[in-house]
């Protein structure tokens, strides 16, 4: 006989595993399913949240597990291939080909940051590369920050880092699209531009030190951080037809409800808002979405 759960989540990361601890402490029979590849895996610690700052991120998500042992959380380290759903049920294949049927199912399966295509880069990010200033600004205060931005997307995020550092150089890496109101604007602020095409990053130990350029200059830079584009890790959520924002996140209701019954979305997977703490919130949140949801369900009518 197939084994019934009340809740599948897909994604082993704050949002999944904060959502699995309310359900879990609410007596739901619960299966997460991990990866074991979250968005934040090349950073060296986590910041930004309250009594965890400073955390390493696995070590984080294995104290996470840990707790989740005395609630009878089932938790499979596997990736989760396909998911339909039909008549009130949801059935999971994962990659083993294994079959698991779930009342109920949340997606926190996170995003992923596509890298600038500059030599160098990837030795560097998680340790002085970065993408959001929320995390990892402050371990880069005061430093010479350099802000990637082709054409004009880096304007605003160059603007908002001179609130960790005085020295703050725009590149624009080979574009000229910046207009003569933009540079103006990045001049009243102090933030200096670079146009010119950049061939490597060169750093030690992670840590940047130049960003040479391809007239030959090196120009000497502690840090950057880039805004680029973001895709979602699972395509579950479009298998299962999901409605997308224009920013390529899953669209959710107040309580992480996705436009599927029976289907929550919580994490950086759905809504702008991408910080850890976040994650975890709208993880607890939708925890208790789904178990109201079910008591309503199973609840004997008068």
């Amino acid at each position: 006989m197939k084994e019934q759960y009340d809740v599948i989540i897909i994604g082993g990361g704050p949002a999944g595993l904060n959502a699995a601890m309310i359900l879990g402490r609410s007596r739901r029979k619960v299966l997460l399913f991990d990866s074991g590849k979250p968005r934040n895996r090349w950073s060296t610690s986590m910041n930004g949240f309250l009594s965890s700052d400073g955390v390493k991120p696995s070590d984080f998500i294995k104290k996470g597990r840990e707790e989740l042992q005395k609630y009878h959380v089932q938790i499979i380290d596997r990736l989760v291939e396909t998911a339909t759903y039909s008549k009130g049920q949801y059935i999971i294949d994962d990659q083993d080909g294994n079959v698991y049927h779930s009342r109920k199912m949340l997606l926190a399966t996170g995003l992923s940051d596509a890298l600038p295509e500059i030599e160098g880069i990837e030795e560097l990010y998680g340790k002085s590369v970065h993408h959001c200033p929320y995390c990892d600004g402050w371990e880069s205060r005061d430093k010479a920050i350099a802000v990637y931005g082709k054409d004009r997307s880096g304007i605003g995020q160059a603007l908002a880092m001179k609130n960790w550092s005085d020295d703050v150089t725009l590149y624009t890496d080979g574009t000229r699209k910046l207009t003569n109101k933009d540079i103006e604007l990045l001049k009243l602020n102090g933030v200096k531009v670079c146009t010119e095409a950049i061939v490597r990053v060169q750093g030690d130990d992670g840590m940047l030190q130049h960003i040479v350029l391809r007239n030959g200059e090196a120009k000497p830079q502690e840090a950057l951080f880039f805004s680029g584009e973001t895709s979602q890790q699972s395509d579950i959520g479009r298998q299962l037809g999901c409605e997308f924002t224009g920013k390529g996140v899953i669209k959710t209701r107040r309580l992480q409800q996705a436009n599927i019954p029976g289907l929550y979305v919580a994490g950086d997977a759905a809504r702008d808002m991408q910080l850890v703490i976040v994650a975890a919130a709208e993880g607890a949140k939708a925890g208790v979405a789904i178990n109201m949801e079910l008591q309503q369900e199973d609840r004997v009518k008068a």
